[in-house]
């Protein structure tokens, strides 16, 4: 950095043609003032000599064998010099300080504002942030109201039946969530034989009362318990519901009682709404 800042004084002083010359010469023509052999002094007498009477000032005043920078050599060690000082910022890179003065204008840039304007400012920023939690909490709520279930969808997960044109011993087969569902009718005797059957004796034990609300009405999901085939109603060796599939045979009440499947059907969802209305789901 030194040397860079003794170049750009060498470039500042180059408006002096003859002194700069003059430095130039003389800087290739060391004069030796210590002595030395004939052909030395020879070849360099006639510049030395030169020098000496062209600018007998700059002869005594310059150190002239130093190897320092560039600044080194063409400052002069009084005041007297004919070269101008130094500029400021090579000053101040030669001689680095701690102490930074800056402008008195730069202390107060920026001066307190008005109470009033400041109140102003809090007022928007906090009406600003009610705002914006606002919209957050719509744009939550829109999300979470998103992922539940559009009306055609809740309108499908329930089903009204009316049960008024059910005869007594029939089967009336509906379509509720995409699977059927057999709504079925009993008489008198089909709830006695629901109700002899030995509970302890079936596969998935079971009795009549737990599986229906009203015991003239039997609601089961018609999809067999086995591999999922559809059975056919009022077939079978009980007199229920039998399976084409792989045989297997319900009671009147839906129970397992013979072939392969494991488990009873399917008991939905429902409730009655009237005497003769009835909603699945």
């Amino acid at each position: 950095m030194l040397r860079v800042a003794g170049r750009r004084l060498s470039s500042v002083s180059s408006w002096r043609p003859s002194q700069t010359a003059a430095a130039s010469t003389f800087s290739k023509n060391p004069i030796n003032t210590a002595g030395g052999d004939s052909s030395s002094s020879d070849d360099h007498g006639g510049s030395t000599a030169f020098f000496s009477n062209s600018f007998p000032l700059m002869h005594h005043q310059f150190h002239i064998p130093s190897r320092g920078f560039a600044s080194d050599v063409l400052i002069s060690k009084n005041n007297n010099s004919i070269i101008p000082d130094i500029p400021a910022t090579v000053a101040a890179v030669k001689n680095p300080t701690s102490k930074i003065v800056y402008d008195s204008y730069n202390h107060e840039r920026y001066p307190p504002g008005d109470p009033s304007k400041r109140a102003f400012a809090y007022f928007v920023l906090t009406g600003g942030r009610f705002v914006y939690a606002s919209l957050i909490r719509l744009l939550v709520l829109k999300f979470v109201l998103s992922m539940s279930a559009s009306k055609d969808v809740l309108a499908l997960a329930s089903l009204e039946v009316d049960l008024s044109s059910i005869e007594p011993g029939s089967t009336v087969t509906v379509k509720w969530r995409g699977k059927p569902v057999f709504i079925r009718r009993r008489t008198e005797e089909d709830i006695k034989l629901a109700n002899s059957v030995d509970v302890g004796s079936l596969r998935d034990p079971q009795e009549d009362a737990v599986r229906v609300k009203d015991p003239e009405w039997l609601i089961v999901v018609g999809v067999c318990t086995h591999l999922g085939c559809i059975p056919l109603p009022n077939a079978g060796d009980y007199g229920g519901w039998f399976c084409p599939c792989h045989g297997s045979h319900y009671d009147i009440s839906g129970r397992i009682r013979k072939g392969p499947a494991p488990y009873n059907l399917e008991v939905p969802t429902y409730s009655f709404l009237e005497d003769n209305k009835l909603m699945i789901g």
